[in-house]
């Protein structure tokens, strides 16, 4: 009787981990993600449908096919990006895990350049100005040399690096979906900003995307939380 009390009183404390809903991380990504996205479908059909061609949308008539790549690039990019942030698929599945990535890496990469064309050869429409042509100039380059880091540190089988280039690729990549948020409000107050507050906010847009970006990168690279429960 005495052993038994002795051994339930030292017996370990039993060790459960807190979960969360590994799906509630991409619904919300895909939620950011579709704003730029029915934006892209609505030009793609104003191009295709033969819209009127007006003063902010001739440089896409004149030149297409940029836009035209760019659009459907980003919209795989985005909208299959966020699956890549799902624990499961990424422990279990590795197998999906890299064919999703050999799909993702060239679609980022054509968007990144894409944008970057644009932004160096398309006319500045008037709501844009010089401060935001360098801030599309940096983000989008930035973009760019995340997912070939991401690459090579895959290539040298350095997944954590690896992980952790892709997250900013991708927060750069979903960018407009903040930009959008962010640009809303004062819509809806009907006092858009001028030229230079514009991109004021949507360079804070790229930054807050970044921002939420390293605080998962390093949370990730933690150990896992554990809580004790006793009996």
């Amino acid at each position: 009787m005495h052993t038994t009390e002795q051994s339930s009183k030292t017996k370990a404390p039993a060790v459960t981990h807190r979960r969360r809903p590994e799906w509630l991380v991409p619904a919300g990504l895909i939620f950011l993600s579709l704003i730029p996205v029915v934006a892209g479908a609505a030009r793609l059909a104003e191009l295709t449908g033969g819209g009127a061609v007006t003063e902010r949308n001739a440089r896409f008539f004149d030149s297409p096919a940029p836009v035209v790549v760019h659009i459907i690039s980003v919209t795989v990019y985005s909208l299959l990006g966020a699956f890549q942030f799902v624990p499961s698929l990424r422990g279990r599945k590795r197998r999906w895990h890299r064919m999703t990535g050999r799909i993702l890496l060239p679609a980022g990469l054509l968007a990144a350049l894409s944008g970057l064309w644009m932004t160096v050869f398309y006319t500045l429409p008037p709501s844009d100005g010089a401060l935001l042509l360098v801030l599309r100039l940096v983000f989008g380059s930035a973009m760019a040399v995340s997912l070939v880091l991401g690459l090579r540190a895959v290539l040298r089988r350095d997944f954590t690096q690896h992980g952790a280039w892709m997250t900013r690729a991708y927060a750069i990549g979903l960018g407009a979906g903040t930009q959008a948020l962010i640009l809303i409000v004062p819509e809806l107050l009907s006092s858009p900003p001028d030229t230079t507050t514009r991109a004021l906010l949507m360079g804070a847009a790229w930054v807050i995307n970044l921002a939420v970006a390293e605080y998962f990168i390093r949370r990730r690279s933690q150990p896992p939380r554990q809580t004790f429960r006793g009996n």
